[in-house]
């Protein structure tokens, strides 16, 4: 990204020239930089960094002032909002398969809830999974994570869903868009001090 000042002699600029260059501002500077069509492959670490990236922008709003207030100091030192700093030092958190937190730094601390991945059912083109959330105690959320195998390791590379988990009792989620056939599916619960739970242990059906 190049920094411009009076692009095209002008106090600014923004759009696209011969389908070659763009003109832009971000964060009140004027840029320039050459066009390109954005691609979207859909590979496994994007599918995952997504996941992720949705559940963080979702969450914001309800974590409460006192977390977010801990994020002001980081926001300050890269000249961004305290949203932009609780988003950017999770998704490096969660490249390194670490949880996220809600509080800067992350604790990493606090007790995991009493829960379990009981179930998948298929469907047409979709299987409901099913957990069962006793306890809640510090847990923020929960990694879904699928396989076209069976004995799989949860990892980045498969990881397809985090949901929050805001209550006890039965919790279903349905993966939906499938390829008719089987699949099978992990879990793992985080609190929201930044711990990741162990396995859940495998699940699967076979979808139409």
């Amino acid at each position: 990204m190049v920094k411009v000042s009076g692009p095209l002699m002008s106090m600014a600029a923004s759009g696209t020239i011969a389908g070659t260059m763009t003109f832009a501002t971000w964060k009140g500077r004027a840029y320039a930089r050459q066009r390109v069509t954005p691609a979207n492959p859909k590979s496994a670490l994007q599918v995952s960094m997504r996941a992720m990236m949705r559940f963080l922008s979702q969450s914001w709003t309800d974590v409460g002032s006192t977390p977010q207030g801990s994020w002001a100091d980081r926001a300050a030192a890269h000249n961004y909002s305290p949203f932009n700093a609780f988003v950017a030092a999770n998704q490096a958190r969660w490249r390194e398969f670490q949880p996220p937190a809600q509080t800067d730094p992350a604790p990493e601390t606090g007790t995991e809830p009493v829960a379990t991945l009981d179930s998948a059912t298929g469907g047409v083109r979709s299987i409901d999974l099913e957990f069962t959330v006793t306890t809640l105690n510090d847990v923020w959320g929960v990694i879904l994570f699928r396989s076209p195998t069976g004995t799989f390791t949860p990892s980045l590379a498969n990881a397809i869903r985090v949901i929050p988990v805001t209550g006890t009792g039965t919790l279903v989620y349905t993966d939906s868009g499938l390829t008719p056939g089987e699949y099978f599916y992990d879990a793992k619960f985080f609190t929201k001090e930044g711990v990741l739970g162990a396995d859940e242990g495998e699940v699967s059906d076979t979808c139409t």
